[in-house]
């Protein structure tokens, strides 16, 4: 079989009994989508913080084959290391774009911003660059100069995609990006987002509570109760014939998520 890109085993990250994530255990490969899903408070966005870098767990590996092929424990790495994962070959797409973008510089500039992390530094390449990107996200290229805080919600959403991708990541992380859309802008992006996995051959994790989401999105699915991994396997398999009671619950909609 192909090797895992990352590898997650026994990650815990408690804040109380059931509260948080403990000794969740799953891996995501080369080009494929990742749903996690549960209930509001099991678990799901801390899971997410503690596998992307952002949240220094209390034990468990994050286990990652770097674009050089190399082994990398992300949390035994020096902060220095694990940074320069974070910024060129991880992305993280937050719920509200506004805490993902740089709101006082242009949408040119929020895209350019992660190539210049990367050393580039030539003012025509950088302008080009991002111009390419807001041609990706379905943005005019007129708004290259304008500022995010003039673009709608779903605009920002995906500019802060492109603000992402514009390093060529090989995982990104998501973490309700469609949540605080009305649900005509939630199916444009979702077609955005399935046509970058299939063009750019992306990997990404992605934390919902919307399960028709999860179907059109994720090959696979993680979930969670009470801050515990409680079923896996592939979408269809698990939305079409759940075998924990909870993610019976969860699929007929009798839960409230």
């Amino acid at each position: 079989m192909e090797t895992p890109l990352l590898k997650i085993e026994n990650l815990t990250k408690l804040y109380g009994p059931n509260t948080g994530c403990q000794e969740a255990s799953f891996e995501i490969y080369p080009g494929e989508v990742i749903g996690i899903v549960g209930e509001s408070g099991s678990g799901k966005s801390t899971l997410l913080s503690a596998i992307s870098g952002r949240l220094m767990p209390d034990s468990g590996v994050v286990n990652y084959i770097s674009e050089s092929g190399e082994s990398q424990d992300l949390y035994r790495q020096s902060e220095a290391d694990r940074r320069k994962v974070l910024r060129t070959e991880w992305g993280f797409v937050e719920q509200n774009a506004r805490d993902g973008l740089r709101m006082g510089v242009s949408a040119g500039a929020n895209i350019s911003e992660r190539l210049m992390v990367q050393g580039v530094r030539h003012y025509g390449i950088l302008h080009e660059t991002a111009k390419k990107w807001l041609e990706e996200v379905e943005i005019s290229v007129d708004r290259v100069n304008d500022y995010p805080k003039t673009f709608s919600g779903g605009m920002q959403q995906r500019l802060q995609i492109a603000r992402n991708l514009v390093s060529n990541p090989r995982l990104v992380f998501m973490d309700e990006p469609t949540s605080s859309l009305d649900v005509s802008v939630q199916a444009k992006l979702l077609d955005l987002i399935r046509s970058l996995v299939r063009q750019y051959n992306l990997s990404i994790i992605l934390v919902t509570h919307d399960l028709a989401v999860a179907r059109l999105l994720a090959d696979r699915l993680v979930v969670m109760q009470k801050s515990r991994v409680i079923e896996t396997g592939l979408t269809d398999q698990i939305l079409d014939d759940p075998q924990h009671p909870y993610t019976q619950l969860l699929v007929s909609s009798i839960l409230q998520v």
